[in-house]
């Protein structure tokens, strides 16, 4: 018996192939094979907003090569993504190749590894027409205010710019952070520091108290005032007024989900939202990893007990201390899907190809070792907190040990300042003491990891389209990014934002989007 296989990706055709004998052709849709007509609305919104769909001048010949092949084959099987866009590219592949959408067999799984295939093909389910039709509901509300907002924005400021509903509450965010930043007012205020020394360990410490008040941020507002200090413990002789210790217990990691690994691979990697997804999808599409779009956290009950194999042949018994589940807590989670983890938890970093391109490779490690930290044990550290005087002048240095590194042996956390071993009247040497003058900073502009972080709280948007999103904004030139890779809005932004705003207030609301996925 002969079978097709499709999927949406050629890359991912390509891996699977490799798992499925002679029986199988697997091809690729190359993404969806159909959409709404491109110079027209589309909907009809006289007749239940019915809409319009058409095959693509670039996806004609890609249909053909289906249809061709479907007629080869005993059955049809269509493998895209689990989730409402996976859902809605396999309608329309049925629609096209006049497959029975209640009858057609229909395979998922969330890692492309010859398991998971073989399991996903034992038992297919159907078409799941819900996730269709709420998937068809998003692209029809998504063109109707596209395409009722933007003709309004070319007739009020210029021809082709654009409006969308996620892209234009996004650019919102960022037109409204800008202007606090304008709005904000500058206060100078001065900070007294030291580096103090005790057996040849140097340490440094900060001013916290003059004459048994405790200093505030603002407190010390000039250099002046800096000075009277810096007068009053030039000098003098330090002496340990106080140790305080106390054990504290750094929690492992949560797993990945698209919103988390964005904001790791910024923050860590310095890759941009859609080079993250460029990268996770390579990942996946090659079976290193699960599929990267999702808002779970639980990982299956194999990888679990692989994981715990492996850390405890690789670390030892004391770094295994049995299996840690995570439950999601967010409402409307999109839980089709596992948390992203690699495939296997015995592939480590190390075991990649040397011909990997580099930044695969570097994703691949921080979702590979914060995966394997979450089923380790808590850090166990000493936190110490060393209180120095001088003519009742109190300064204070923070450091800690760290007793027991548990998860923090793969997953590198914040380097610990540490201190040297102090006792209460110890004297300390002073090497040197200076003010420092700062000034109060206006809130920062986004970075791409707190724009998505800031888009998941409002849940404006879901895991597939925080990349898409930002992507569009700084190609449409709304947004721009500044030296330090932060997103600020050019001028046409602020005019469009304000246009909508009052004309459209509801559709820019930030919780509109909640509001319709509930």
């Amino acid at each position: 018996m002969k079978r097709l296989l499709i999927v949406e990706s050629p890359t991912k055709a390509k891996t699977i192939a490799k798992f499925l004998g002679k029986d199988y052709i697997v091809l690729s849709s190359f993404g969806h094979i159909r959409d709404l007509p491109k110079k027209e609305m589309g909907v009809d919104t006289e007749k239940n907003f019915e809409p319009t769909y058409v095959v693509p001048d670039d996806k004609k010949a890609r249909v053909n090569e289906l249809k061709k092949a479907a007629k080869q084959v005993d059955e049809v099987y269509l493998a895209t993504d689990e989730d409402r866009e996976g859902e809605a590219i396999a309608w329309h592949i049925a629609e096209i190749l006049g497959l029975d959408p209640k009858t057609t067999k229909r395979i998922a799984f969330h890692e492309i590894t010859k398991h998971a295939i073989e399991k996903a093909l034992e038992s297919p389910g159907v078409l799941k027409m819900h996730l269709v039709d709420a998937q068809q509901t998003r692209r029809i509300l998504d063109r109707l205010v596209g395409y009722e907002l933007s003709p309004f924005l070319w007739k009020k400021v210029k021809f082709g710019l654009s409006a969308g509903r996620v892209q234009s509450v996004a650019m919102r965010l960022i037109v409204e952070r800008e202007r606090e930043r304008q709005a904000f007012k500058q206060d100078e205020y001065w900070t007294v520091e030291g580096e103090f020394a005790k057996e040849k360990q140097n340490f440094e410490a900060k001013l916290i108290e003059v004459k048994g008040k405790k200093l505030k941020k603002l407190d010390i507002k000039s250099k002046e005032e800096a000075d009277v200090i810096l007068a009053a413990v030039k000098e003098t002789e330090f002496t340990v007024h106080e140790v305080a210790k106390k054990q504290a217990t750094r929690k492992p990691p949560t797993p990945l989900k698209t919103s988390t690994l964005q904001q790791e691979a910024n923050n860590k990697l310095g890759f941009s939202a859609k080079q993250t997804m460029t990268l996770a999808q390579k990942l996946y599409e090659t079976g290193r990893i699960t599929y990267m779009r999702t808002d779970s956290l639980s990982l299956s009950e194999k990888f679990l007990g692989e994981a715990q194999t492996f850390i405890k042949a690789t670390y030892g018994d004391e770094y295994a201390k049995g299996v840690v589940v995570y439950k999601t807590n967010k409402k409307g989670a999109q839980e089709a899907h596992e948390a992203i983890r690699p495939t296997d938890a015995a592939l480590t970093p190390d075991d990649l190809p040397g011909s990997i391109d580099a930044g695969v490779k570097k994703l691949y490690t921080l979702i590979w070792s914060r995966t394997i930290a979450t089923q380790m044990p808590p850090a166990k550290l000493e936190r110490t907190a060393v209180d120095i005087t001088a003519n009742n002048h109190t300064f204070r240095a923070n450091g800690s040990i760290i007793v027991f590194d548990g998860f923090m042996k793969v997953y590198k956390s914040a380097k610990e300042k540490l201190l040297p071993e102090v006792a209460k009247g110890d004297k300390i040497n002073t090497i040197t003491i200076e003010g420092k003058q700062h000034f109060t900073e206006p809130p920062a502009r986004y970075s791409d990891a707190t724009l998505v972080k800031v888009l998941e709280e409002h849940e404006i948007g879901r895991p597939s389209t925080y990349a898409p999103t930002i992507n569009t904004i700084i190609n449409r030139e709304y947004v721009d990014r500044d030296d330090n890779k932060k997103l600020f809005p050019l001028d046409i932004a602020l005019i469009v934002n304000d246009i909508l705003v009052e004309h459209f207030s509801d559709i820019v609301d930030y919780e509109f989007t909640a509001r319709l996925e509930k």
